[in-house]
């Protein structure tokens, strides 16, 4: 597929990969240059107060507690102490 440089190095991508790759207008784009080619990849920014929840670790730890829901190993507390009691915490 052939596009056009335009003024101002801007480059339209054609209206059947931005409805492939589901783009939206204000999508931010990843530009990379490797051997010769422009290489461009649609990204999120996750503001870096958010990181944690993106980690290996803490990711590992949801996909643990989803097989648990999924399994029916959870409980719900019918109240606040009931909860405090089996979180060992029925002393507060």
């Amino acid at each position: 597929m052939l596009v056009d440089l335009k003024q101002k190095s801007q480059v339209t991508i054609p209206k059947e990969l931005v409805k492939k790759l589901n783009l939206q207008i204000g999508d931010k784009l990843e530009l990379v240059e490797k051997d010769g080619k422009i290489i461009i990849t649609p990204v999120v920014v996750i503001p870096k107060d958010q990181a944690w929840y993106y980690t290996k670790k803490w990711q590992q730890m949801e996909g643990e507690v989803d097989e648990q829901i999924e399994k029916g190993q959870v409980h719900q507390a019918k109240d606040k102490d009931e909860l405090f009691k089996g979180l060992g915490l029925d002393d507060i």
